[in-house]
């Protein structure tokens, strides 16, 4: 089957009111395009999700067998069910902002409106007495705040709810009820349903194995689902501990946004936010698919504006830790720059977080940067090795990848080797030639 047709296959009607960014483009239908540094997972049937999903559940059983319950692992969304559904998902999502802006003004996710549900009935004055309008009313998620969700997502996340029928909201004009999503089929809604399952039950084996489970960050036109699920995931299985985690992808300009309004959802819900920050994998994709298709850039314009958003966010995250929801905040620093890590390490100390709060682990990818991983290791830090799992000849062709897609890395392997030879001359010249720096080596 062709690479594109995880996506193109479905169809993609012209509606009213559709965001062209969630939109299929021929010309990308490929996810390989312009991406290097992550796996990309191809749609093939349904047999292939529950192979992948396997592959996961072997994932969990390796790590838990070896990290003392302090393991992670990472896991794709798009591995285990049709892409196409996260593009509609999306979709919706987006909309429902953009309708939270048409009804109260502002911008951004549903619930920083801070609109209350008699807030809507006096909006729709007479309209709101019709008894569709009541019962799209009577399944909005709130509290005493305001609106969280314009959706009852648990309840579409948990049980056969009609997609279809599920995303609708009355019209502001006339009352009447339209849909935000496309009409899904019901072989459509089956994969969906199977998406889920695969994921409930991956999280489901990880939490009785004590490993903790970080979905992947992907392309911005699937991000708004697979944070929807995620954080709905959050919501239901990290209500006693960290299980699972977010990715926030720091190149892109809403990322900022997109922690606050996440971080305001785990307080008034009362669960573990967990999250994965790194820089991203996809921005030239990213930048030629909104230039060809016309909307926004969704990246950060440079380098340094990259690096400022992830300071800003991780600046953020690190404030917040001795506040109200102190222990029920926790952070990866996924990063191979340097400056990245000496400036996490100076927020911790500034705010007197220490490693054994288990509040901030660091990460990096195998092979790579471990001039950063070992001294943070040593030095009684979580740090991580992103290990890719798998048949060898499978996971080969991503370190390659990984070790080509930035000519930056170069610079630090003749650091590292400098190093090593450092390292080398000072043994022969002590006789220390086997030597174990001192350090703390057991994971707090």
């Amino acid at each position: 089957m062709a690479p594109f047709a995880s996506i193109s296959a479905c169809g993609d009607k012209e509606e009213e009111g559709q965001l062209k960014q969630y939109h299929v483009e021929q010309r990308f239908a490929d996810r390989r395009y312009k991406v290097t540094s992550a796996r990309t997972y191809f749609y093939l049937n349904e047999a292939s999700c529950e192979k992948n999903m396997e592959a996961f559940l072997k994932s969990i059983d390796a790590v838990a067998g070896i990290t003392k319950s302090t393991g992670l692992m990472a896991v794709k969304l798009t591995a285990l069910g049709r892409p196409q559904l996260l593009l509609q998902l999306s979709e919706v999502i987006m909309r429902a902002r953009n309708y939270m802006q048409q009804i109260g003004g502002g911008t951004g996710n549903v619930l920083t409106h801070h609109k209350t549900i008699e807030d809507f009935q006096r909006y729709f004055g007479d309209h709101s007495s019709k008894p569709e309008v009541q019962e799209f009313m009577k399944k909005i998620t709130s509290d005493k705040e305001g609106i969280v969700h314009l959706f009852p997502w648990s309840n579409i996340l948990d049980e056969d709810m009609n997609l279809s029928d599920s995303f609708r909201v009355p019209d502001p004009k006339t009352g009447q009820m339209r849909r935000l999503i496309s009409q899904i089929s019901p072989k459509e809604e089956e994969m969906f349903r199977n998406m889920l399952r695969r994921l409930n039950h991956i999280i489901k084996i990880a939490n009785d194995a004590d490993v903790r489970i970080m979905i992947d960050a992907e392309q911005t036109y699937f991000q708004p689902a697979i944070s929807r699920i995620c954080l709905e995931m959050m919501r239901r299985y990290n209500k006693d501990k960290f299980l699972v985690f977010n990715t926030y992808q720091t190149y892109l300009k809403n990322t900022y946004q997109e922690i606050l309004t996440d971080l305001e959802q785990a307080q008034r819900q009362n669960f573990y936010w967990g999250a994965k920050l790194v820089r991203g994998a996809y921005i030239e994709q990213e930048r030629a698919r909104a230039a060809a298709m016309g909307y926004d850039d969704p990246t950060c314009e440079n380098v340094e504006a990259t690096t400022v958003s992830f300071h800003k966010c991780l600046k953020e995250i690190l404030s917040r830790v001795k506040g109200p929801n102190k222990e029920r905040l926790g952070i990866m620093v996924a990063s191979h720059n340097e400056d990245t890590v000496r400036y996490a390490i100076q927020l911790m100390k500034e705010h007197d977080i220490k490693p054994e709060d288990k509040v901030v682990c660091f990460g990096q990818l195998l092979g790579m940067c471990d001039h950063i991983t070992f001294p943070l290791g040593q030095a009684g830090y979580s740090a991580y090795k992103y290990v890719p799992y798998g048949p060898v000849v499978e996971v080969l062709p991503y370190l390659s990848r990984r070790a080509n897609e930035n000519r930056g890395f170069l610079k630090k392997i003749k650091k590292e080797k400098k190093l090593i030879l450092k390292e080398i001359v000072r043994r022969v010249a002590t006789g220390q030639m086997f030597y174990k720096p001192v350090g703390h080596y057991t994971p707090v």
